[in-house]
């Protein structure tokens, strides 16, 4: 039977997150409905909800969901009722990336989670009054108290670890790891550099700490941001509104240059002094998102040198191994994301929104 259920709905482009009664389709072969104990939230949910992209609205977001299983349909195989599940990306399986162990390049990605707003067969999986909604954000619009999910976005946890600690692992946190694990995969002695302490950030930062890397430096203009930064494994920081970004990074690395860089800030003049810092044969990974379009000049001569520029969805993650061994990590206290995380409930999802677009909250995590 469908399922009722309450949800924040964004009715518009720049409108706010109202919480509304909406309805969820039965379960297909391949879904699950999930309650919701906790769904964190990310810059792409206000970008969308800003109407920056083309996701039919009015319609229901939220991309970083954690809950309970409490129905599966037919043919899923992978999750039961009463797992515990983070929700992240959905995919289709069977393209070459996805069978390759890359689903974050799946040929259908974005209409499947960022555009579409409705399952692969063009239904829908939200409605209210009999109208249908714009769902399926990353197979799962989990800004509501329960969500049908693709069977792809549910990876079964841990069910010792609390969920509301474990939300942003579904996109933010997978990203700012991703972006270090499988991107830069620094070796002995390597520098790295984080543009921008956010959620994304400091997340790359984590995962750098785990690595060989000896100098890990963070760079934002909050301090609050970078002093946290530090606690977390940044050996040195920069604040650009107080030194100029590059002949700090010189002085910081001896002028030889840094080996990698996360640009998690979208600004492509920060993404230029990224790669203008870059050492012979470093990387820099694209990972912040500026408006569709956007275009970066850069020096061509300067990457003569093997300098490679590299753009980055979602960490390049296969969600089920990677989130399982990311829980195992937090259970640890290896992966510290409470130190991000700032709960809010449901009902205060607007108060949410404005932390974070002020810089109170680095990862608002909405509890249900």
């Amino acid at each position: 039977m469908p399922t009722p259920t309450r949800a924040a709905v964004v009715e518009s482009g720049g409108a706010p997150f109202a919480l509304d009664d909406i309805v969820l389709a039965d379960p297909g072969p391949h879904e699950a409905v999930v309650r919701m104990v906790a769904a964190g939230l990310c810059h792409t949910d206000l970008s969308v909800a800003g109407g920056g992209l083309p996701f039919p609205l009015p319609g229901v977001l939220g991309h970083e969901g954690a809950g309970i299983v409490e129905a599966v349909g037919s043919a899923v195989t992978g999750v039961a009722p009463g797992d515990h599940v983070v929700l992240s990306f959905t995919s289709c399986g069977q393209c070459r990336d996805c069978r390759a162990g890359h689903p974050a390049y799946c040929a259908t990605w974005l209409p499947l989670n960022l555009i579409g707003g409705r399952r692969a067969d063009g239904t829908g999986t939200l409605s209210r009054d009999g109208a249908t909604l714009g769902g399926h954000f990353f197979g799962q619009s989990s800004f509501a108290e329960r969500a049908l999910a693709d069977e792809r976005s549910l990876v079964k946890v841990d069910p010792e670890v609390p969920l509301e600690s474990l939300a942003p692992l579904g996109c933010g946190v997978l990203t700012g790891v991703g972006a270090v694990w499988n991107v830069l995969r620094p070796t002995t002695g390597a520098t790295l550099v984080v543009l921008g302490a956010g959620a994304v950030g400091l997340s790359a930062v984590m995962a750098a700490a785990l690595t060989p890397a000896d100098t890990v430096i963070a760079v934002d203009r909050v301090p609050e941001r970078l002093a946290l930064a530090k606690e977390l494994g940044a050996t040195h920081t920069v604040n650009p509104a107080e030194e100029d970004l590059l002949q700090a990074l010189r002085d910081r690395t001896g002028g030889r240059g840094v080996d990698g860089v996360v640009e998690t800030t979208g600004n492509v003049g920060v993404l230029r002094q990224g790669v203008d810092a870059l050492a012979a044969r470093g990387t820099l990974v694209v990972v912040g998102a500026p408006p569709f379009g956007t275009e970066v000049a850069l020096d061509v001569n300067g990457l003569l040198g093997g300098k490679r520029v590299v753009g980055l969805t979602l960490g390049d993650a296969e969600t089920q191994t990677a989130i399982p061994a990311l829980v195992r990590l937090v259970k640890q206290g290896r992966l510290p994301l409470h130190r991000l995380i700032t709960h809010y409930p449901f009902a205060d999802i607007d108060q949410a929104v404005r932390d974070m677009g002020a810089g109170k909250a680095v990862k608002p995590v909405l509890v249900f």
